[in-house]
């Protein structure tokens, strides 16, 4: 009887609901020539695949296969494929050994009870010295010195080290290298896109069943990878163009007026329909606390000034307060200068409940989110931080965080 892959997987969403939902957004394809498993990115049809030997996948008892497959997916989102290898292969092939080790021994910290003996562990084998628990980034520098020292599992004598899965493919296409520093290829490009969709979706599933039912949906995910993933999932960039179509879009209109110029879907020539102004009534609330330096001001009003080239908002300048006298129209087209007119403690209460008090279809929050989390706003809330702030939240939100670039 052939290994059957898909009753595999769907064993892995009952006990493993994220890497499930992770799973089903990965192709998967038998492969003798592998020798055991491997995740790679499909140039052509632009998607993840897994390539799994079936007799291997065969030989191992349950729990190892599930161990064997999370293994693999934890490859795929912690970027290990794409965005993290910390040097170029062209230039330096030599690193690629202790990076693929390194990447293996920072995964199987967390499955050591669900991987079969031929699996990199740190605290076990060749590995016995190495400590449990760490980065991707700190095996690979300790690999790369006893490498050069013929040490631990490179000491003379000893068998080359080999990982659990086959990581050769890693790098094809440009996706993890374009062998110039700091350039990035097209194909990297469309590849980390594609990954940001598989983890958005995998988290949302989980989130949208935690909601459901009210029981955490993570499985044995831990905790830092957890919030890590979240972030991940809720950081959006977008453009000030894409920030008005998602107000015009998800927000109910509030100066919405009945017509008996209009049909009325529901109960046509009984009832007038409904005429819905073009453009949304947006509020738009920064942050002018202490926390939020000049540099930051400055950005928040660029920012300002290119979402005042397409329509017209309110500026509800806060820190702990927020003052009617200070509050102003910004009118589309319109071009102002950076200025700060508060300089206080950071309260988030304050601008919602401002708003709510008045008819807007959308509320933006400029900030350092360096505060408490706010209370309910009463229309849709989008915040935007910049790059370093959004990796520091104070609190956690399912709401929208869009990342300035700069």
């Amino acid at each position: 009887m052939s290994f059957n892959l898909e009753e595999q997987c769907h064993m892995l969403l009952r006990e493993e609901p994220f890497y499930g939902a992770v799973s089903r957004q990965v192709s998967k394809r038998a492969c003798e020539r592998t020798k055991t498993a491997a995740i790679q990115y499909d140039l052509e049809a632009r998607t993840f695949t897994l390539l799994y030997n079936p007799d291997f996948m065969e030989s191992l008892p349950p729990a190892h296969r599930t161990g064997v497959l999370m293994h693999e997916f934890q490859h795929l989102i912690l970027g290990h494929l794409t965005t993290r290898l910390p040097f170029s292969p062209a230039k330096q092939p030599e690193m690629l050994l202790p990076w693929n080790i390194a990447t293996d021994l920072a995964i199987n910290s967390g499955l050591v009870d669900k991987l079969p003996d031929c699996a990199c562990v740190p605290g076990r084998g060749s590995y016995a010295w190495y400590p449990v628990g760490r980065t991707a980034e700190y095996y690979f520098t300790r690999l790369v010195q006893d490498q050069e020292d013929k040490a631990g599992p490179f000491s003379e004598g000893s068998p080359t080290p080999e990982t659990l899965d086959d990581h050769s493919s890693w790098g094809e296409g440009g996706c993890t290298d374009s062998g110039e520093e700091g350039a990035t290829s097209r194909e990297e490009v469309v590849a980390n896109k594609v990954l940001d969709g598989i983890i958005k979706e995998a988290v949302e599933k989980v989130e949208e069943a935690e909601k459901r039912w009210g029981s955490t949906e993570w499985g044995s995910v831990p905790y830092h990878l957890r919030e890590t993933l979240r972030k991940a999932a809720h950081r959006v960039t977008v453009s000030p163009e894409a920030i008005l179509r998602y107000f015009i879009r998800t927000s109910r209109k509030s100066g919405s007026t009945s017509t008996i110029r209009r049909i009325n879907r529901r109960y046509p020539f009984i009832h007038p329909g409904r005429r819905a102004k073009n453009d949304p009534n947006i509020a738009i609330s920064i942050d002018q606390s202490g926390s939020v330096n000049d540099e930051m001001l400055q950005k928040f009003f660029s920012f300002l000034t290119k979402l005042g080239s397409l329509a017209t908002f309110t500026v509800v300048p806060f820190d702990t307060q927020v003052s009617d006298e200070q509050v102003y129209i910004w009118k589309k087209g319109q071009k102002r200068k950076w200025e700060r007119v508060r300089h206080g403690g950071t309260c988030f209460d304050a601008p919602t409940k401002w708003v709510n008090q008045r008819k807007f279809d959308g509320h933006i929050i400029l900030t350092d989110m360096q505060a408490p989390k706010p209370i309910r706003s009463k229309c849709q809330r989008l915040w935007v931080t910049d790059s370093y702030h959004i990796n520091h939240l104070v609190f956690q939100t399912d709401e929208k965080i869009i990342a300035l670039g700069g």
